[in-house]
């Protein structure tokens, strides 16, 4: 007897179900075989197939993969670390805080099984530690990372870091407010520190607080990316390596910083490192600036808690250009940030930010009830009025 051939799932299949009320289409996707059913017509479940089956192909379907072969956490991060070396100068601090953190709660997990609430947990659990918010707040967001990857791969359906609710994003959030981290308020007082300062680390100063350049980069920085004609700096390398932000820059060279670097330049010879040491000639430790600085701050009397180089340099740049007026889009270039949104944490800095001609904004008198007439250019201000007048009630 010959049996009727049945139709491939792949090219899918029209038909009747149990009792003839309605029409069921079937198909294959990644691999699993799907329906659907509850069509009133065959007519109508063979328009809906076509369209399924052009989706399919286009892949278009929306439903997710397979991912139930994806290895786990602790194999997909050996390569991905590895790879995170030629492009990451932290690769190796990532490495340890993974071994060190994260692999003992998500090494032995795949992919698809660290929601939400394994995150949640892992927080909680090295808050009790004793780990700080900041700390903890970068090993969730280098676990993020490595989600962000796994996704553009197909090995992950979602960054389940990234929805974190608000009450989990709390748990790490930084108690240091970069608003009120310090710099040196005065040119005055950045003069004394340069003045203060032994050559070569006055001249490296110089840089960071007249160009704001990060510590490393000034130390790696070379004459031949200085062009003193064209009063622009190159920023390419740092003494560690490559760029924290991995591009390159262009930096302006303010007036304040063209004596400066045109004098050295004749002194050194103009070759080389623009600055190294005068006996050996090599490039300096990161750590031979921020001890001086120290030093310097407390023979001058400027010495204050979490004053540093980087404060007294690249935030000291910044925090000046905003105070004169300067451009925030500007800033973000020259300091190399990858969003503007990190730069605007300046912004509170801007002199217009309270402009006189807002202060009216709110007119009322509260010792008449009456609104107050908008105080005129040169007329007395409010803790100027007469203190002797009557109260009206």
């Amino acid at each position: 007897m010959n049996r009727r051939k049945r139709r491939q799932w792949g090219n899918g299949s029209v038909r009747r179900r149990k009792g003839g009320a309605t029409w069921q289409i079937r198909w294959l996707e990644n691999g699993l075989r799907r329906a659907r059913s509850g069509f009133t017509s065959r007519e109508d479940a063979e328009r809906v197939l076509v369209k399924v089956l052009a989706d399919v192909a286009h892949g278009r379907t929306g439903l997710p993969p397979d991912l139930r072969g994806v290895p786990t956490l602790g194999v997909l991060s050996v390569p991905w670390i590895a790879a995170r070396e030629k492009t990451h100068r932290a690769a190796d601090c990532d490495r340890y805080r993974w071994d060190k953190h994260l692999a003992p709660h998500f090494a032995h997990l795949r992919p698809n099984e660290v929601d939400t609430a394994r995150i949640r947990a892992f927080v909680q659990a090295k808050l009790s530690e004793g780990l700080s918010a900041g700390t903890v707040r970068i090993l969730v967001a280098l676990l993020s990372a490595l989600f962000t990857d796994l996704v553009e791969e197909g090995k992950a359906l979602a960054n389940p870091a990234r929805a974190l609710p608000r009450a989990t994003r709390r748990l790490v959030k930084p108690t240091h407010d970069p608003r009120t981290t310090p710099f040196i308020e005065k040119l005055d007082d950045v003069r004394r520190i340069y003045l203060d300062l032994p050559e070569p680390l006055s001249v490296a100063y110089a840089i960071g607080a007249f160009a704001g350049l990060r510590t490393g980069e000034v130390l790696g920085l070379k004459w031949e990316h200085v062009d003193l004609p064209a009063r622009r700096i190159h920023v390419r390398k740092s003494i560690s390596g490559p760029l924290k932000d991995k591009d390159s820059r262009v930096v302006p060279i303010l007036s304040a910083l063209v004596p400066v670097l045109t004098a050295w330049k004749l002194k050194t010879g103009g070759e080389g490192l623009v600055i190294r040491g005068m006996r050996s000639g090599k490039a300096l430790d990161k750590k031979i600036p921020g001890r001086n600085i120290r030093a310097t701050l407390k023979r001058l009397g400027l010495e204050r808690p979490g004053l540093g180089w980087y404060e007294a340099t690249r935030h000291t740049f910044a925090s000046q250009w905003v105070l004169s007026g300067g451009s925030i889009e500007k800033l973000k270039e020259i300091l190399g940030h990858y969003s503007v949104v990190v730069t605007e944490r300046y912004t509170h800095l801007r002199p217009d930010l309270f402009a006189e001609r807002e202060l009216d904004t709110i007119s009322f008198d509260l010792r008449s009830g009456r609104p107050a007439e908008p105080r005129r250019h040169g007329s007395p201000k409010p803790g100027e009025l007469d203190r002797a007048a009557p109260r009206t009630v």
